[in-house]
């Protein structure tokens, strides 16, 4: 029988501190050193019209990506916000014809169904995640291209309406949606870190039976969870429909996947229980980041920026294998 030393015992603690320390500032790392390399291989990386286009392109998939995490971080996996974000989008412009309120409330009551009853059926009927977001993605779809008849019909947005203040908009030079996006973040940081549901969501994703058995309210957190999720990606389609000047049909198409790399990449595991708000964040800034850097090339096809998110990704993902083997040794 082998005894366990002391320095055994302090020298498998230090590496899982290692383990978590790497899990989850890994990534803000390789942001700032690749902010770093840009910044002196590029000369235009560094330019404030750059930065402010960069900020603006990552707002939209940051909110969806804020939605995406509480979801994660409890175990689970919403693959309909692609297809709720370009429904919510087309539902903005649609409604804009009608006055500002519209434009907001139509696309957001409906994407909050939507999400709804992705939770219902989650949390009632214990169907898998996948499955039951996977009909979902499946429906908005459907829905998006029944509105649309197929996509002959484009919904545009009234020039001079106020609605496009909220895509178009500046304050101090800077984009009305990167300002809504940091003010949810920093919203959905609080919750998650210093609220009971907060608490709850990760109770959820550490181990649903414990969480049963503490009295956790584990069915209507994960109702609200879908519903918010579905709603943020409502929000996201409201502000593109706004930035863009039109509901787009061909929105969305992959949008759940690069909302969970974001996810991922930023230190939350795909198995829940362990994630960050600020992580996400830091996921968004690297993948608009890979993606200014091929633009900035100019020789790179754009193709490209797909197979290195998806590359680095699955190093994330390995990584975090490795990382959680070390914690549990």
């Amino acid at each position: 029988m082998t005894a366990v030393t002391e320095t055994d015992t302090a020298g498998s603690s230090r590496g899982a501190q290692f383990a978590g320390v790497i899990q989850r500032q890994g990534a803000a790392v390789v942001l700032v050193l690749g902010v770093i390399a840009a910044w002196f291989a590029f000369p235009r990386f560094g330019s404030a019209d750059n930065l402010r286009d960069l900020a603006l392109q990552g707002s939209f998939l940051a909110v969806i990506a804020l939605g995406m995490t509480f979801v994660i971080i409890s175990g689970g996996i919403d693959l309909s916000v692609g297809s709720v974000y370009a429904l919510g989008g087309v539902l903005a412009a649609y409604g804009s014809q009608y006055g500002l309120a519209v434009a907001i409330v139509l696309p957001l009551v409906v994407c909050a169904l939507i999400g709804l009853v992705n939770g219902l059926l989650i949390a009632r009927t214990k169907m898998a995640p996948f499955i039951v977001t996977l009909a979902s993605l499946l429906f908005a779809r459907g829905l998006l291209l029944a509105l649309t008849n197929e996509g002959a019909t484009t919904y545009k947005v009234p020039v001079g309406s106020a609605f496009l203040w909220l895509g178009q908009g500046t304050i101090f030079g800077i984009g009305v949606p990167v300002y809504l996006a940091l003010i949810l973040f920093a919203i959905g940081g609080v919750v998650l870190r210093r609220t009971r549901f907060g608490q709850s969501v990760f109770a959820l994703g550490g181990a649903e039976q414990s969480a049963l058995l503490m009295g956790l309210p584990v069915v209507r957190t994960k109702i609200t969870l879908y519903t918010l999720s579905g709603t943020l990606a409502g929000l996201a389609g409201v502000l593109t429909a706004a930035y863009l000047q039109s509901g787009v049909t061909v929105l969305g198409v992959g949008t759940e996947l690069d909302a969970i790399s974001v996810v991922v990449i930023g230190g939350t595991l795909l198995t829940g229980g362990a994630g960050t708000i600020i992580g996400t964040l830091v996921g968004v800034l690297l993948r608009i980041l890979i993606q200014n850097v091929i633009n900035q090339v100019g020789t790179l096809d754009s193709n490209y920026q797909t197979v290195v998110s998806g590359a680095f990704l699955l190093i994330v993902v390995v990584i975090q294998r490795l990382l959680a083997r070390s914690r549990r040794s």
